[in-house]
């Protein structure tokens, strides 16, 4: 029976999310786990009430980050930062591609939280479909880290930050 649950999980994580582009699609689903629910840039932007984590690293978020997303970090993920959050709530977490995000995710569902999802394609798909992103002063802003050069290639949209700001 497990063997039966885990694919009809796998086909039904990743064909409710998506990204625009097909190449960027596969090697997500290569990536990811896909352990955690997954939700679309398209169905994130009509959900009202959401919590969205960004765990990405400080510097990362600095540079830009998604309207009213709180920092919780990946390497120095610390559960003091969602302290005030329900265990109901809906949370969304994210980072550049989803795969830091997805490891938080599942942190979170081991620890009680029971309405948690992973966006599927991080901030890069966020932004690659025109969505906006703040600075660290809530301003909007064109600047997205990258990650890496090579992570920076799925980012089709902004100006590519590499490093610290």
């Amino acid at each position: 029976m497990r063997l039966i649950l885990i694919p009809l999980l796998f086909m039904f994580t990743t064909a409710r999310a998506q990204v625009q582009s097909s190449a960027y699609h596969l090697m997500l689903q290569t990536l990811l786990k896909h352990s955690v629910q997954e939700i679309s840039v398209a169905e994130l932007v009509q959900q009202e009430g959401v919590v969205l984590l960004d765990a990405r690293a400080e510097e990362e978020y600095t540079v830009s980050h998604i309207a009213h997303a709180l920092y919780v970090g990946y390497d120095d993920f610390d559960w003091t930062r969602i302290k005030s959050l329900k265990k109901d709530q809906t949370i969304v977490v994210y980072c550049s591609v989803g795969y830091r995000s997805e490891k938080i995710a599942e942190k979170l569902i081991a620890a009680g939280y029971t309405r948690v999802e992973n966006l599927y394609g991080g901030i890069f798909e966020w932004v690659n479909q025109g969505n906006e992103v703040v600075d660290a002063t809530g301003k909007k802003t064109d600047a997205i880290h990258a990650y890496s050069k090579t992570w920076g290639l799925w980012l089709n949209k902004g100006k590519k930050v590499y490093g610290e700001p």
